[in-house]
């Protein structure tokens, strides 16, 4: 058990090592000075080599990375070039829209597809199914962003019903900042919730004929009890599994959404920075999406370790 969960941390952390240095390279072959950005195009270059030599772009790249790795490690980001105020708080605060966001999407997309899938699994070639088929279907081919704007047409211009868009901060509120947050966690929850659905219903197809389940029916206890006491624990590994991938589209859906809802988070951030070649911004909220997913994904992993005892023996 120690030895696996070792095993697990080791490969957590070489993976954050490579995912650091890819993500530093491939910010310094985008295009653009950050510089040249930053002063505009009537700047002299005596002044555009001031300005580089105090941002540190004049110094060797593998000097940079390891500055900027280490400072990664100490807590100490670095400083925003177009905010000019240190990165860790600006991760900060916008992590404070982007997390909770992502958290409600997540619970949203599992309290619709896993009672679905359940129960098109149970129900094979019913009504129940079929419609089940569709909605994963449609989900799925439908775009989040255009989910969002639909949302907004409807339950904002028409209805009334909810905020359009913007974030009026934890201090406000929790009702409102929720109000704020759930239509955007409804676009990003219905095409994971589409995908979850089809996991769930061919998870629990596939446990339903394993022996156990035959046995526990033969016994006399009722198929609804069969099929969420015993089945549903056992097609946990599959739903899991798809459940940590699907944090990633979560965190790329993000940006697209926050934009459309005009939320102060991490893909809005990105998205800015991006545009503006803030590249120490970008290097870190990068390096930070990355982070989470792999931090979502070992805990996935750990949960495995709970919901099957072979696992923790190695087997």
């Amino acid at each position: 058990m120690i030895a696996l969960l070792s095993r697990r941390i080791t490969s957590l952390l070489v993976t954050l090592l490579a995912v650091s240095l890819l993500v530093f390279v491939i910010m310094e072959l985008l295009p653009g000075d950050p510089a040249s950005i930053m002063l505009g195009t009537s700047a002299t270059p005596e002044t555009l080599a001031a300005l580089r030599h105090d941002l540190g772009l004049d110094q060797p790249l593998i000097l940079r990375y390891g500055r900027w790795l280490a400072g990664a490690l100490s807590g100490d980001l670095g400083q925003s070039y177009t905010y000019g105020v240190p990165v860790a708080g600006l991760l900060l605060e916008r992590l404070a829209v982007t997390l909770p966001l992502a958290v409600m999407a997540i619970v949203l997309s599992l309290l619709v597809a896993v009672p679905f899938g359940v129960l098109a699994a149970s129900h094979r070639g019913r009504l129940l199914d079929v419609a089940a088929s569709i909605f994963s279907q449609a989900s799925v081919a439908v775009p989040a962003f255009w989910v969002a704007l639909l949302l907004i047409i409807l339950f904002s211009t028409r209805l009334g019903w909810m905020p359009a868009g913007g974030f009026p901060g934890w201090e406000a509120g929790a009702l409102p900042a929720f109000r704020a947050l759930l239509l955007p966690a409804i676009a990003l929850a219905l095409p994971q919730a589409g995908v979850l659905t089809r996991v769930t219903r061919s998870a629990m197809l596939d446990t339903l004929h394993e022996d156990f389940a035959r046995t526990a029916l033969a016994k006399g206890l009722s198929p609804s009890f069969v099929l969420w006491r015993h089945v549903l624990p056992n097609a946990l590994v599959p739903i899991l599994t798809i459940l940590g991938l699907q944090f990633t589209f979560l965190v790329a859906g993000a940006v697209l959404v926050e934009n459309v809802f005009n939320l102060p988070g991490l893909g809005r951030l990105a998205y800015q920075a991006l545009s503006q070649r803030d590249v120490i911004v970008m290097q870190d909220v990068v390096l930070l999406f990355s982070g989470l997913v792999l931090i979502v994904n070992f805990l996935v992993d750990l949960s495995y370790l709970a919901i099957d005892p072979r696992m923790r023996s190695g087997t």
